[in-house]
């Protein structure tokens, strides 16, 4: 056993060896840091508040009075799931979709495709964080999401030329489209709705909840019915996608009908491929401001098995992806992306990679088509 006064005498012929790192080209250091040779300056994508696509964060819902930084392109999560007739768990979309994006670089966003990078472009392009929804009552909830549409859309936009702000909401269940087309409908006027999913979602309260009270009709299931009753869409709006069964024979699709809508199905991507799909999107709404709502499970569960209400047979995410970069041209004020529920995802986060790249996809649209006049 070592002896005090041994190691004592030992500990000045230890001579501790420093690590050092060889100097990196274009690595500047912060004057606060220069005594320790440490740079933090540079960004890192799992530092900080996870934003989508590492945007910067602005808090869009400031009280009257604050100063608020301008936009163009606002994302706004809505984080509810109480209006749902499956699996729950869609309140954690927004958070999810932005966990799937953390690979997205604005200043490496260039796309292979088209060579352009929807990041770096005229629009500013934030993230506002999520609406606060209260998770204890369903009105209020839609009340607040509502205000928060209302209130971020109607601040003026960064850009001069092109005025009004558009929002690209991350869900939350089916449900918050509602507010959304109720926010573009008080900017816009009346849009067509280009809608993606396995289900045709315009199903009468009283068919679909509302037999039990006027409360549980107003759902995931029944919001384009009631953007119809409100008078929030055109007659001229489509669904693409559909698979997913009818809860009567023939009602529901005369029902649908009255709502405005055409129906492209799952399958018919198999008989006319993904440039009919598009034709017949592009045909439908022509000449009318547009918004874009995808379910997420408009995907085949192989492909996005996060979802409450799954349905097989669906379309792979490049095919979905095919079709939306096709929908160049079109008047888009509005769009989102919902029905996430990260916690049926699986180790590879397979529905929320994809969910991001959706959303970036719908962020291109925009940019490549700015919209001038508003309602």
């Amino acid at each position: 056993m070592f002896s005090y006064h041994l190691l004592s005498a030992l500990l000045p012929l230890i001579d501790a060896r420093e690590i050092t790192f060889p100097p990196a080209s274009g690595y500047s250091q912060q004057p606060f840091l220069a005594h320790v040779g440490i740079d933090i300056s540079t960004g890192s994508a799992f530092a900080g508040l996870t934003t989508y696509a590492n945007l910067p964060y602005v808090h869009c819902l400031a009280a009257e009075g604050e100063h608020v930084e301008k936009y163009d392109i606002a994302i706004l999560g809505a984080p509810f799931d109480t209006g749902v007739t499956a699996r729950p768990g869609a309140r954690f979309g927004p958070g999810g979709i932005r966990g799937g994006s953390r690979r997205i670089n604005s200043a490496a966003a260039w796309s292979v495709y088209t060579g352009e990078n929807v990041f770096l472009s005229w629009a500013k392009i934030v993230d506002c964080g999520d609406a606060p929804l209260t998770f204890l009552d369903n009105t209020v909830a839609l009340r607040q999401l509502d205000a928060a549409h209302q209130l971020i859309s109607g601040r003026p936009a960064n850009s001069s030329e092109y005025p009004t702000p558009r929002i690209i909401t991350l869900g939350g269940d089916h449900t918050t489209t509602l507010s959304a087309l109720r926010s573009t409908h008080q900017a816009w006027g009346q849009v067509s709705v280009i809608h993606f999913d396995s289900h045709i979602d315009t199903w009468d309260p009283k068919v679909l909840g509302g037999g039990v009270s006027h409360y549980a009709g107003v759902n995931h299931g029944t919001f384009l019915h009631i953007a119809h009753e409100e008078g929030l869409i055109r007659n001229t709006s489509i669904h693409a996608g559909i698979r997913a069964p009818v809860m009567r024979r023939k009602g529901d699709v005369r029902n649908d009908v009255r709502c405005g809508f055409e129906i492209i199905t799952a399958r018919d991507l198999d008989r006319v491929g993904v440039t009919g799909v598009i034709e017949q999107l592009k045909e439908r709404v022509s000449g009318s401001k547009v918004y874009i709502s995808v379910d997420i499970d408009v995907l085949d569960p192989a492909f996005a098995p996060a979802t409450g209400t799954a349905e097989v047979g669906g379309w792979s995410t490049r095919e979905l992806l095919s079709i939306l970069d096709g929908l160049r041209g079109l008047q888009i004020v509005g769009a989102d992306v919902v029905e996430v529920a990260p916690v049926y995802d699986n180790v590879g986060e397979t529905t929320v990679l994809a969910a991001a790249e959706i959303v970036q996809s719908l962020l291109g649209l925009m940019v490549h088509g700015p919209v001038i006049t508003a309602a």
